[in-house]
């Protein structure tokens, strides 16, 4: 099968998944915000949609390489009726020669007159040599019959395969057909509930916590963008885990101060942890050893950059409630009360 056809299914579960991260501009203000079991049943179909289509896709490839097998099997039989047809083309000629030399003369095989007449010596050599030509033509009509049969098994046997490879072809055809269907009902479904939902929620369904495993083995500084979840102000992400708690603390925050939080650092890649540790050498973590290269940390702004404002007070009283605190080094080596970090993965030799 093209591999176009697996493609396009992958392509279907990407273009269902990529709908759980549209951005706030597809939102409709004017439409109420889902309740809070809503979203979790729309979160619940979103996953069941994402594992049927995956299942599927498994499956998929699965019956491409049996078919393959088949094809490969179909493929070789033809060639071995391509062996036995040129056996048969090597004996056509001898056989037209025996069968014309039975038409003229088809007492030749038993005639007595052939044998000598009345002379027992001639009779008894002409017997022999009879004896042998019936032999050899015995074994060659056998041979033929032979090789007959045998391209008959094996252009029985390859009709066989191209009928059964032309159905299975046309099922996978229609179970493809079948997935696209369901991702464009999908598709349609989950467009409509997301732009009622407000950004805040969005994210949260967009960031899925199953990658935290996948994000841990890449390096400090090196994790892909697609195991990091986005935050409430754009170009900010963290790892999911880290992320889905800042969400919670982001709007506890909101509900408070009537704001979101201001971010100035999140995520921080490698290149960028470098360009700062040349920039202030002393003043920020090594690279490849910062909590924000691992998607764990946030430097905030908007007061909290301030020790003993209201912010700084506030996030310190509460932010262990939502999973996230105020390192004790940062309170000194370096003076960092912008530096924020998810508790359950702090790395203690970390700094910046």
């Amino acid at each position: 099968m093209p591999s176009t056809r697996s493609a396009a299914l992958i392509a279907a579960i990407t273009a269902v998944m990529l709908l759980l991260t549209l951005d706030a501009a597809s939102e409709s203000s004017a439409a109420p915000s889902p309740s809070a079991d809503s979203v979790k049943a729309l979160r619940k179909q979103a996953d069941q949609a994402k594992n049927e289509l995956s299942q599927a896709t498994k499956a998929w490839e699965a019956r491409k390489k049996q078919l393959n097998a088949s094809e490969d099997k179909l493929k070789s039989t033809l060639a071995d009726l391509g062996t036995a047809d040129a056996e048969l083309n090597k004996i056509r000629e001898p056989l037209a020669q025996l069968a014309a030399s039975a038409y003229k003369e088809p007492g030749v095989m038993g005639i007595p007159a052939v044998i000598g007449g009345n002379d027992p010596d001639r009779a008894l050599a002409a017997a022999t040599d009879l004896t042998m030509l019936t032999n050899d033509q015995k074994a060659l009509i056998d041979k033929a019959n032979r090789l007959q049969r045998q391209r008959e098994q094996l252009a029985a046997s390859a009709q066989e395969l191209q009928s059964n490879n032309a159905v299975e072809e046309a099922k996978l055809q229609q179970q493809m057909n079948s997935l696209k269907q369901r991702a464009g009902r999908i598709t349609a479904q989950l467009t409509a509930a997301l732009k009622k939902l407000d950004p805040s929620t969005r994210l949260q369904m967009s960031c899925q916590r199953s990658l935290v495993a996948e994000a841990r083995k890449f390096p400090n500084g090196l994790i892909p963008a697609r195991y990091l979840c986005p935050l409430p102000q754009p170009g900010r992400e963290l790892r999911p885990d880290a992320a889905l708690a800042f969400y919670k603390l982001n709007a506890a925050y909101k509900a408070h101060f009537g704001t979101q939080m201001c971010l100035t650092d999140s995520y921080r890649p490698l290149a960028e942890q470098q360009r700062i540790y040349a920039n202030r050498p002393g003043m920020a973590a090594v690279p490849g050893h910062s909590n924000h290269g691992w998607g764990t940390a946030v430097d905030l702004c908007g007061g909290v950059q301030s020790q003993g404002s209201a912010q700084f007070n506030w996030l310190q009283a509460n932010s262990k409630t939502y999973d996230f605190f105020h390192p004790a080094w940062a309170y000194s080596s370096p003076f960092e009360p912008w530096h924020w970090e998810y508790t359950k993965e702090n790395t203690p030799d970390s700094s910046d």
